[in-house]
């Protein structure tokens, strides 16, 4: 294949932010290509929306974009303003430091935003910018409540509830003493968390505000995604509902029990909207699986043991919904939405007739559809409304997938976040129809459009193929720009994450089919067993069983692409993969009677036992080992996951293998990685470590995602040979 890169224009262009940060047209520079096949460092010249808000009288709309330079090695966070239908487009922000989330104050008269760690507001327009706190202590989100008078800010408190506190004569030790679990998380060591305060607001500004959580050990938002997503003012502006783990320690790191509480205002006390006053959750064992404990029993399930988050008031006031998944223990339990009436305390989940997550959803002003949501089936995420009755309508069905839904407050409209394999994210207005057909969706914001504009496209096919027991299975195929038909293409497989995550229509910068195929391959990219969008029995299927029916899924999906599709090259065949998917290739190297060329694991568990104990959250490992691997009444499924660990099958490894791993990754650690590579070397089978030191379970950096890139497909190349 020929080898393509940018021209030197751009690299000049995307290295120099701090120099452009006061020109209005940052990242909008008239980039030319040398080719139209993707490549890492049009990847990276992208702009990527953010956060967006519609204005109260829905005729505008401020978002958020993030730029990143490859040279300067970080990004730049700006804000636009438009109209409502995508006109009159232009960016509000000028300064080299980042300026984010923006929110409508004033009744729309002006703009907040964080800048440099505190709370700022200006006009419309971005004129008259004035500073509104003076907090001595980072300002990581806020929320106004609706009459103006309040504003919620998440600031974070020192916290040592597992590592003490060195002492203070010793200001330089490095050392941290340990005493409990959920002693660091994804990327950090916990000696932080935050916490959410209430702030007057006045003429003379806003201040510091009361910790509605004080004294309190726990997290709001919770760690390590959660943001101002997970609290909500009610309408009245007298409440604020908020969500939160109640849990410290060995109780944290083995639960996933996150609660809805209600604070008020006046009266400073606070109701858990979940579990009756006085609850006591059972007794369990930390060793073992809760799906079989007490505090999983029918009886306790009606006091929401899993994750509830996210609480939206609906407009009248009169109730609150949130995400809610029935067990403790269970990340990827199916996500329902309850709706809780404040005036009785009654509970209902009305989303019982969709078998499958709800995602994110708002309440909607209309009489005939009470909630709008996202929800992943057939490999999509689409748009959804429900009455309250729980009759649900489809209201998109593109392949694409939706995101973060907002009314744009004009009871008609809908304002969302649309992305595909074939473009990155971008904001559309969805116009409900009252059939699926008559939905209207039109794109208001082309970000990337000088870029895409010079690329060819892609082209993407569903295929359905007969699984090992007896299933339907959806795989996608994509193939690359200027497709022949008559040629012979090398292929990938694709093993996802999760392993509960849906191979649905993602536009990713990292794990990105466009410019896979660009470098000449053909992806396979199967839904296999374990995926939700495809019924509750289809993903739960996994728990237990991580190298039975999914790794004959992946072997079914690639077979049927080699004996049913002639430009598929059996011979030049690559699996590749991360987290879950980065098992699911050590697990394969030593499973694939010579099917494939080339393996590469991005962050994969190597070693199950020593996953066991390596990761910070306990509660996915017992879930899906169902017991530590000491227990010596292990469950069928338990014995049968630690005996089939991939590291166990290292001796039947045959095939080159590039292993990846980031060395602030605490929920697969980097031993992992290494041990894969260590192992494979010493088996004298030919392999590469790509670590990164300052990397976590993803990699953010710009110049390390290029490496990564570059690294990629130079091994793929040089096994594979893509002509």
């Amino acid at each position: 294949m020929k080898k393509t890169l940018l021209a030197a224009v751009l690299l000049t262009l995307c290295g120099t932010i701090e120099t452009q940060a006061q020109d209005v047209n940052i990242g909008k520079n008239n980039i030319t290509l040398e080719s139209d096949l993707m490549t890492p460092e049009a990847l990276w010249a992208m702009g990527r929306i953010g956060a967006y808000t519609p204005s109260p009288d829905g005729k505008q709309i401020a978002y958020t974009v993030a730029y990143y330079s490859v040279k300067e090695n970080k990004s730049h966070h700006v804000i636009y303003m438009m109209d409502a239908n995508g006109k009159n487009n232009k960016r509000l922000t000028k300064s080299a430091k980042n300026e984010t989330d923006p929110a409508w104050i004033e009744g729309g008269k002006r703009l907040a935003f964080l800048f440099d760690g505190q709370l700022w507001s200006m006009n419309p327009d971005g004129t008259d910018r004035r500073q509104l706190t003076h907090d001595a202590t980072e300002i990581e989100g806020f929320k106004f409540s609706p009459d103006g008078r309040h504003v919620i800010l998440i600031k974070s408190l020192p916290y040592h509830g597992s590592i003490m506190e060195n002492p203070a004569d010793l200001p330089k030790a490095t050392g941290r003493l340990v005493t409990d679990l959920n002693y660091r998380h994804w990327d950090h060591y916990v000696e932080s968390i935050p916490h959410p305060f209430v702030a007057d607001v006045s003429a003379d500004g806003i201040n510091e505000g009361k910790d509605i959580m004080e004294g309190e050990p726990y997290e709001c938002p919770t760690a390590p995604f959660g943001g101002i997503e997970q609290l909500d003012w009610s309408t009245d502006s007298k409440q604020v509902a908020y969500t939160c783990r109640k849990k410290e320690g060995v109780a944290y790191a083995i639960s996933t029990d996150t609660d809805i509480y209600l604070y008020d205002i006046g009266s400073g006390k606070t109701k858990n909207l979940c579990k009756p006053e006085g609850y006591q959750a059972p007794a369990v064992d930390p060793t073992k699986t809760l799906k079989n404990q007490a505090v999983n029993a029918p009886e306790n399930l009606k006091n929401n043991p899993g994750y509830d988050t996210n609480p939206q008031f609906s407009p009248d006031g009169k109730y609150l919904a949130w995400l809610s998944m029935e067990r403790d223990g269970y990340e990827s339990d199916r996500n329902r939405l309850c709706v809780y009436d404040l005036a009785t305390g009654e509970k209902k989940y009305i989303t019982e007739s969709f078998d499958s997550n709800v995602d994110e959803f708002c309440w909607s002003d209309t009489k005939d559809a009470i909630i709008y949501f996202i929800g992943v089936w057939h490999a999509t995420e689409n748009l959804y409304a429900i009455t309250w009755k729980g009759e649900v309508k489809q209201l998109t069905d593109d392949w694409a997938d939706f995101g973060s839904l907002k009314m744009l407050n004009d009871g008609k409209h809908i304002l969302a976040e649309r992305h595909s394999y074939k473009a990155a994210a971008d904001l559309y207005v969805v116009t409900p129809g009252k059939e699926l057909k008559k939905t209207k969706i039109e794109q208001i914001t082309a970000e990337n459009k000088h870029i895409f504009d010079q690329l060819a496209d892609i082209t993407i096919q569903q295929r359905w193929v007969t699984t090992t027991d007896g299933k339907n299975m959806l795989y996608w195929i994509i193939l690359p720009p200027h497709f022949d038909e008559s040629k012979k293409y090398p292929t990938l497989l694709f093993c996802e994450g999760g392993p509960q995550s849906p191979v649905s229509q993602f536009w990713s910068y990292r794990w990105n089919f466009m410019i896979m195929a660009s470098h000449g391959y053909v992806i396979v990219a199967p839904n296999r067993h374990g995926l939700p969008g495809f019924g509750s029995e289809w993903c739960e299927q996994i728990s237990g069983d991580w190298t039975g029916q999914c790794m004959d899924d992946y072997l079914t999906a690639i077979d049927d692409a080699c004996n049913t599709l002639p430009y598929v090259d059996r011979d030049r065949l690559g699996a590749v993969g991360a987290s879950f998917g980065g098992f699911s290739v050590y697990y394969l190297a030593g499973h694939h009677e010579k099917r494939f060329k080339c393996f590469i694991a991005h962050d994969g568990a190597f070693n199950l036992a020593s996953m066991y104990t390596d990761t910070e959250e306990v509660w996915f490992s017992n879930w899906e080992y169902d017991d530590a691997y000491w227990n010596k009444d292990k469950t069928a499924d338990a014995k049968k996951t630690y005996n089939n660990s991939p590291h166990k099958f290292v001796d039947k490894w045959d095939t080159p293998i590039l292993c990846i791993h980031g060395e602030k990754d605490y929920r697969i650690n980097a031993n992992q990685g290494m041990g894969a590579f260590n192992s494979a070397r010493l088996r004298g089978i030919e392999a590469q470590l790509l670590i990164f030191p300052d990397e976590n379970h993803w990699v953010l950096k710009p110049q390390n995602g290029i490496l990564w890139q570059r690294t990629y497909f130079n091994w793929l190349d040089r096994w594979l040979s893509p002509r």
